[in-house]
């Protein structure tokens, strides 16, 4: 059943990239522009992109993404937890989040720079400052609509602390950790393709805006290609993870 199940997900997959390539290619004959190439003359070019030093900048873009991520994703953890288990905690943090949830993080990246240089930190924080609080509130909420009798079942057969958070609390978080984090690793790609124009030399987003600027069309493309198959590899890595910390999914 699992087999057949991945076998109609994977040809799923090709079929939509087939869809999409086609509607490029199309796109393509219709314009006969240089600044819409075709896949085929973008496919080409994808080799070259690496002898102008193409791995750098992914793993450039791809530790900022980690770092970015997996703090954003530890600190909204923490704090959605204490929220959502100790009231006054809740009393203290959730107007904070509420008042300045609404403003533009990306209003906040002058700040940002000059207090954290032009380096990969001002980059990495602007990550965890628009992931935390969405990971945050759904932690919060996930452990606000635990029932009680869970705990008082455990309880009854003289269950610890650590017990209760391992069987009850970490399972039932774990959901919203999942497809929270989901959500968040787009939004993290796209400010980071933002941030990256500023301060730096490696990056995706520097590397396609450079190549824009050059009129490369087919290394932009090819650039952008590169970029969303390190998100779709990171979707992967997300699902294979959450199969694995939560197997009552399969």
């Amino acid at each position: 059943m699992k087999i057949k199940r991945n076998y109609w997900r994977s040809i799923g997959f090709l079929g939509a990239l087939l869809f999409l390539l086609a509607l490029w290619q199309l796109a393509s004959l219709i314009f006969q522009k240089t600044v819409l190439p075709s896949p085929i003359t973008v496919f080409q070019q994808l080799p070259l992109l690496f002898e102008k030093n193409m791995a750098v900048h992914l793993l450039a873009s791809l530790y900022r993404i980690s770092v970015g991520m997996g703090l954003a994703v530890l600190l909204g953890f923490l704090l959605g937890l204490l929220m959502g288990s100790l009231p006054k905690w809740q009393s203290f943090f959730s107007p904070l989040v509420y008042l300045t949830y609404p403003i533009p993080k990306m209003a906040l990246l002058p700040i940002v720079m000059l207090l954290g240089g032009l380096g990969d930190l001002s980059k990495i924080i602007m990550i965890i400052l628009i992931v935390t609080p969405q990971v945050l509130v759904a932690v919060r909420d996930a452990v606000a609509e635990i029932p009680p009798h869970y705990y008082d079942v455990y309880r009854c057969i003289g269950a610890s602390r650590g017990r209760l958070f391992r069987k009850i609390t970490l399972p039932a978080c774990l959901p919203a950790i999942f497809s929270t984090s989901r959500v968040s690793l787009g939004t993290a790609i796209s400010i980071l393709f933002f941030t990256e124009n500023y301060g730096t030399e490696f990056g995706m987003g520097y590397f396609i805006m450079d190549a824009w600027m050059r009129m490369d069309y087919p290394a932009m493309y090819g650039s952008i290609l590169l970029l969303s198959l390190l998100g779709l590899v990171l979707f992967i890595l997300l699902d294979l993870l959450a199969n694995r910390v939560m197997p009552w999914r399969r």
